[in-house]
């Protein structure tokens, strides 16, 4: 499994709505899994001072994250793979 990001521009995003759309996107990978496509969500960096969004994701492929966040109707700019370099304790 590969790690991938997923950047997404969302100015004049709330809170509420940021929340909603995390719940959405592991909703999501929990219904593709239990298909037989796994994806798992990893976490979330969210800028409000430029409504910047990047989420980390494992999956088989970049395909199988970009119909994750098709389906949750969740916009982004891109997917691209990605090293997740979080310290392991």
């Amino acid at each position: 499994m590969q790690i991938y990001m997923v950047e997404r521009t969302l100015k004049n995003i709330s809170m509420d709505e940021l929340a909603g759309a995390q719940a959405a996107a592991i909703d999501k990978a929990t219904e593709l899994t239990a298909a037989g496509t796994p994806v798992r969500y990893i976490r979330s960096t969210f800028v409000p001072g430029d409504g910047r969004c990047m989420c980390l994701f494992e999956a088989a492929s970049d395909a199988a994250v970009k119909k994750l966040n098709d389906d949750a109707q969740i916009p982004y700019d891109r997917v691209t793979a990605a090293l997740d370099l979080t310290p392991r304790d």
